[in-house]
């Protein structure tokens, strides 16, 4: 692949996404593809930007536009979001093969609430505390957590995840139930999936605990999208050289398929 990308927000600590990188290289391996990451600060792709950041929102943009794939990973805080949300509305408008990570896969569901289903001001309760219930909080903070305590308050740990029969991610795992390493205090509004169904984004991944149901993975379908897939949990954690994690090479799979498409002449 000429230039899967990993979206970061802290450029000058790039070690944080090291587990990313390294499951992306594990998947070039297996595809037999050359990798080469494209860098790209998502605070840059913020649709606004004033005119002093003209420049460089044109050179972001025109990076983005250049590479083969795109993944979004997790992260925390606010700086960037909005150019996340906008590099992954990008990514779906185009057929750029995508996958999204934990607040990846967060900025998902909020751009495809605010573009698909029209819900303007969508967003996270993480970020703002005057979203209308049920509407404008497309992820919402996990209902047995503790907003007042600090700490031990994540959900962490390697978590129970089942797959839904027919789907992209089913069939890259090839088994029903897989187990996937979580770090999170929010998660998507389940209030609002059976309207993003409908419209088409399908959460084919869930896990049922004493907690209640969770959206875990979720994906636009093969028909629809070259590659459009994100999770909440971070399949990074289990890639392994000879064992690359099927999210990471499904991705990677894509972008080959797409590419070669690409070189094929019409009516070859």
């Amino acid at each position: 692949v000429n230039d899967p990308i990993l979206f970061s927000l802290r450029l000058h600590f790039r070690d944080a996404y090291l587990s990313v990188v390294k499951a992306l290289t594990h998947a070039a391996i297996a595809t037999k593809q050359r990798l080469r990451i494209e860098w790209i600060e998502a605070s840059q792709l913020n649709p606004a930007n004033n005119d002093a950041h003209r420049e460089e929102k044109a050179t972001s943009w025109e990076r983005l536009k250049q590479c083969d794939g795109c993944v979004v990973p997790g992260g925390f805080g606010t700086r960037g979001m909005e150019g996340k949300i906008a590099a992954i509305q990008y990514c779906r408008d185009n057929e750029k093969p995508f996958l999204g990570i934990c607040l990846g896969m967060q900025a998902a569901v909020i751009e495809y609430c605010r573009n698909v289903l029209g819900i303007e001001k969508a967003h996270s309760a993480e970020f703002f505390d005057d979203l209308v219930k049920d509407e404008e909080d497309a992820v919402i903070f996990m209902p047995e957590g503790d907003r007042e305590r600090m700490g031990g308050t994540m959900r962490l740990g390697a978590r129970e995840t089942i797959l839904k029969d027919g789907s992209r991610a089913r069939s890259l795992y090839g088994k029903e139930k897989v187990m996937e390493r979580h770090r999170h205090r929010y998660e998507v509004n389940p209030a609002l999936v059976g309207r993003l169904e409908e419209a088409g984004l399908q959460f084919v991944g869930r896990n049922t605990d004493e907690s209640g149901e969770r959206m875990e993975v979720v994906e636009l379908s093969e028909d629809s999208h070259p590659y459009f897939v994100a999770s909440q949990f971070h399949p990074e954690f289990t890639s392994r050289p000879e064992l690359p994690n099927p999210l990471f090479l499904g991705l990677l799979q894509a972008c080959k398929t797409v590419i070669v498409t690409e070189k094929t002449p019409v009516g070859a």
